[in-house]
């Protein structure tokens, strides 16, 4: 898969409501912001569009909002493929509060896609469909008419694509829901 043919969106998280309404990708964690390790690991993807509020980044992105603003994270995920400078074949989808994914993590999606693509499967058995590389063509064949985008889960927008599943190594799934999960990864990065 030609690196050209994929694009990334970075999902940034809803209002933040078991973190008190804070920003998720302001929130730092080992010297960097959230949004920044998200597009660390995205550093292979040559173009990102990120679902959120503009702040400052270390590299070009292109920040959209779905409208109304809340819709959820599948019709974030519709709206960042509309904006696109260049639509590409494949889409990364990343949730910001997933500090332990890697451009390797990236990698191996996309060296694993099968037909409508890839997603990465926790030791629990549960697919991170935040952690996922999908064929633009199958998400464009799974939407639902514009109106119907908002509240739309991203189970009912990708559950029936036909995607690999790709083992998650140690914790490269765990995510910041809570300050409790933010304490844990402090420790982990020595903060």
């Amino acid at each position: 898969m030609e690196s050209d043919a994929i694009g990334a969106v970075v999902l940034t998280g809803g209002s933040g409501v078991r973190l008190d309404g804070a920003d998720k990708a302001s929130i730092e964690l080992g010297g960097l912001t959230l949004l920044e390790h998200t597009l660390g690991a995205l550093l292979d993807i040559n173009e990102v569009v990120v679902v959120g509020d503009p702040v400052p980044t270390t590299r070009p992105v292109t920040f959209t909002r779905e409208d109304p603003s809340g819709g959820g994270p599948a019709a974030g995920l519709l709206e960042g493929l509309r904006c696109f400078a260049r639509r590409p074949a494949w889409v990364v989808a990343l949730a910001v509060d997933m500090p332990l994914v890697t451009s390797a993590t990236i990698r191996r999606l996309t060296e694993a896609a099968e037909h409508d693509g890839a997603a990465l499967i926790d030791g629990g058995g549960k697919l991170q469909y935040l952690c996922a590389l999908y064929s633009v063509a199958a998400l464009d064949r799974s939407r639902p008419p514009y109106e119907q985008e908002h509240g739309l889960s991203m189970r009912e927008l990708v559950g029936g694509l036909g995607l690999a599943h790709v083992p998650a190594f140690g914790p490269e799934t765990r995510d910041i829901d809570t300050w409790a999960d933010l304490r844990d990864l402090r420790e982990t990065f020595g903060d």
